[in-house]
């Protein structure tokens, strides 16, 4: 409890003081504001995600604004989707914030019992603000669940690798060099345990 309290105690003393600036002391008050604010949501305290929403709803900013976001999401808030929806309905025509959101939905860890985040990942395949021809897209979805997303990606069902080969395969003709550049997800599978080893080399021989 009293690491929660210090958590809030941090997000409530970091708040800005005035009108945005992009200097480097604002810069970095908004930066560790987040961390706090991350932290505190993970602690699974009905005020943590309050604080989120609101930070989401009034910041001015947008590195305030993702910072709430990636707070509800990484900590399975209700509050996750709904800021989600507007996040994307509001921002539909910035590509690099679009990038952002595609990237944080990838990299998301699975809520316990959850559905895998491979099925949202494959959903967002058909999102309007993606594309295939996009490298900045693929970067962040497609690049983002097999390159950062690791508990996900390497599930022992195999449904990650699987996922992988289809993905190499229909960007190879597309993009060669993004295609390699996700390709390398398996560099090391000789380091993974036994069976994730045997999945792989089947996916790699494939």
């Amino acid at each position: 409890l009293r690491l929660q309290d210090a958590w809030a105690g941090a997000h409530t003393l970091l708040a800005p003081q005035g009108p945005y600036e992009p200097s480097a002391v604002q810069s970095g008050r908004r930066a560790l504001r987040n961390l706090a604010l991350w932290y505190w949501s993970m602690s699974g305290t009905a005020q943590a995600w309050a604080a989120a929403a609101q930070q989401f709803d009034t910041s001015d900013n947008m590195s305030a604004r993702q910072g709430a976001l990636a707070a509800l999401l990484a900590a399975h808030a209700p509050q996750a989707e709904p800021a989600l929806e507007r996040f994307a309905r509001e921002l539909a025509d910035e590509p690099l914030a679009m990038d952002k959101w595609f990237l944080m939905q990838a990299t998301q860890h699975r809520a316990p019992q959850g559905a895998p985040v491979l099925e949202r990942v494959r959903r967002l395949l058909s999102h309007p603000a993606f594309s295939l021809r996009n490298p900045n897209k693929v970067r962040s979805l497609i690049g983002g669940f097999c390159l950062g997303n690791l508990a996900e990606f390497h599930r022992t069902d195999g449904t990650g690798y699987q996922f992988w080969e289809e993905m190499i395969g229909e960007l190879d003709p597309l993009n060669p060099q993004i295609a390699a550049r996700i390709a390398r997800a398996m560099d090391r599978w000789r380091k993974f345990t036994p069976d994730r080893q045997a999945l792989a080399r089947a996916t790699l021989e494939r």
